[in-house]
């Protein structure tokens, strides 16, 4: 443990690092982004497909005040580190009745930069627990971030970055770990970076993009397996390259309608048996205005979508060999076998209905991957103090590829939302903003590429003494395998994901007041070995501040895995009792 701390807190320092203000202009590339709730068109129309760019809008306005509570919208620059000890109690109900204490130390930094030309919201944790009796001693780290900033006039720089704790289980399936205990509990980290360019030509708007991400999934020390099954191979690292640019004209400036330009470029590289995934279209995209708020927007284009692997080494009896990480061997002399080979037309048509600025709807349809695509957003905020996101994707990638997509979608203006017992960061971020949820794209972390298709629905409000903010949605992905390699057997197989995170948190007087959080995660494997999952969590906590600076919290909670035999169920309770002190 001693020999992995500094690459660890290096990874750690990263995530924070990469969201420090960096840029203007807010503008991302979700790439049919699992996390975001809103997008935009650019300046020649839709020119959105699956995949597309969209300009957000974001400009990072707010500061943090409280616990969890969204700023005033004000321009300025807050950080808040802090110390903690904490003392903590977990009793596992099931299997079996022992019961854990440990003691803890903690340090973190809570930050927001909001400018004119940049932004950021930052939070870094890392913890050690001291073990009583039987309980282990152990180091978690946990962090979320994302910003911008100007480089000059046209040109910014976006960073991201997230870790935090998971439990894999024997289908590959992954629930964000409240207080998980034993050997399939493990660290994700993953860390995004690039620019933006907007510029004109006479009347020709000209966007670009580029991203470039890291995804590092820890190994488990074991995994639950299912009786004569072999444990599903857990996704080790990858690295993710994002690329885009468009050209065209808004309606009204040359022609009636909008026309542009543009193409794509995704590649992702899994270190999992040499597996890559490439997807390049281009395409032109039309805008014909109907009203003064309605368009209707269609593309036509090409694509070439390749997905190839390598074998596993095999020994003398054919069986393939796992390392000691618990991963396959890769075979580097085998040679590359394609697994998805599609190319040829691609096309989409839909709507755009921005009524009012408060309200913006995308719907579209279309080909794309040989099949059908259904993709859009609706982003609508009845308030200033509410708001209310939804999103249909549609993808193919790796693990890695699709959580980086989904840290891009990110708000830059957020309250991480922590577990109040281990600390950890959840699957959803407070926000007003769109996008604010992660857990569809941390839903499984087999090795395998595959096709993503889902929906997102978040929903966000802040009262001022009162915040609360749900999110829900469904991540289908179908596996990709090359034939006669390891991965074979997984190609075809559906996993589904449903999954529910909620919080309320309420002021109870100038200083004191309480909150819940609640998740809840419904995992259906295509596996023949792996039967249905369902995980729910809920915590309650209260916090008292003794002086301006010192702040005594209390919190109960209980969270479990439902499992179908032959495994068994897991349930664990926790307490908790610290202070921290904040700087």
């Amino acid at each position: 443990m001693t020999s992995r701390l500094p690459w660890k807190l290096a990874v750690l320092a990263s995530v924070g690092a990469c969201a420090l203000p960096l840029v203007a202009a807010a503008q991302s590339i979700p790439y049919g982004n699992v996390g975001s709730g809103s997008s935009g068109s650019s300046s020649a129309g839709s020119s959105d497909d699956a995949d597309a760019p969209t300009a957000s809008g974001k400009d990072g306005a707010g500061t943090r005040h409280g616990h969890g509570g969204k700023g005033s919208g004000s321009y300025g620059v807050k950080v808040t580190p802090y110390i903690e000890a904490a003392q903590i109690i977990s009793a596992r109900l099931s299997p079996g009745d022992d019961t854990l204490t440990y003691s803890v130390l903690a340090a973190g930094v809570d930050a927001s930069v909001a400018g004119r030309n940049n932004g950021a919201s930052v939070s870094l944790r890392y913890e050690h627990r001291f073990g009583w009796g039987r309980a282990e001693d152990g180091d978690i780290y946990s962090g979320i971030a994302n910003g911008y900033a100007t480089v000059v006039p046209g040109v910014t720089v976006h960073a991201g970055g997230l870790a935090a704790r998971s439990s894999v289980e024997p289908d590959g399936s992954a629930v964000l770990s409240p207080f998980s205990q034993g050997d399939s509990v493990t660290q994700i980290y993953s860390v995004y970076a690039g620019p933006s360019v907007s510029t004109h030509a006479g009347d020709v708007a000209i966007n670009a993009n580029y991203r470039i991400g890291y995804t590092k999934v820890e190994s488990p020390d074991a995994l639950t397996v299912v009786p004569g099954q072999s444990p599903v191979d857990v996704f080790d690292d990858s690295v993710v390259q994002l690329a885009d640019v468009h050209a065209g004209v808004s309606a009204g400036q040359i022609l009636p309608v909008g026309l542009g330009a543009g193409a794509k470029y995704y590649r992702e590289d899994i270190s999992n048996l040499d597996q890559r995934a490439e997807d390049f279209s281009a395409r032109a995209d039309v805008t014909v205005p109907v009203t003064n708020t309605f368009a209707v927007v269609g593309g036509v284009g090409y694509e070439k979508v390749q997905v190839s692997g390598r074998d596993a080494v095999r020994d003398a009896a054919g069986v393939p060999v796992v390392g000691a990480d618990g991963r396959y061997v890769t075979d580097k002399s085998a040679p590359r076998i394609l697994a998805y080979d599609v190319s040829g037309l691609i096309w989409d048509a839909g709507v755009i209905w921005r009524p009012s600025r408060r309200t913006a709807l995308e719907a579209h349809i279309g080909r794309r991957y040989g099949s059908t695509t259904y993709y859009g957003s609706l982003a609508y905020a009845p308030s200033p103090r509410s708001s209310f996101n939804v999103s249909v994707y549609d993808n193919v990638s790796g693990f890695g590829g699709q959580l980086n997509r989904s840290l891009i979608g990110l708000p830059t203006d957020f309250e991480a939302v922590r577990n109040p017992l281990s600390g950890g960061v959840t699957g959803c971020v407070s926000s007003l903003e769109g996008g604010s949820c992660l857990s569809g794209s941390l839903g499984n972390v087999r090795s395998s590429v595959f096709r993503a298709r889902g929906v997102m629905a978040t929903y966000n409000m802040n009262f001022g003494r009162m915040q609360a903010g749900i999110g829900a949605g469904y991540d289908r992905r179908k596996f990709i395998g090359a034939p006669g390699t390891v991965l074979a057997a997984s190609s075809g197989v559906i996993d589904e994901n449903y999954w529910l995170a909620g919080f309320v948190s309420q002021r109870l007087d100038a200083s004191s007041g309480i909150r819940a959080d609640v998740f809840a995660n419904w995992l259906q494997s295509g596996s023949s070995f792996a039967g249905d999952e369902t995980a729910i969590g809920a915590t309650a906590s209260y916090y008292r501040d003794l002086t301006r600076h010192l702040t005594a919290s209390a919190a109960v909670g209980i969270n479990g895995i439902d499992r179908e035999a032959p495994l068994t169920d897991e349930w664990i309770a926790s307490a908790l009792f610290g202070i921290r002190y904040s700087f």
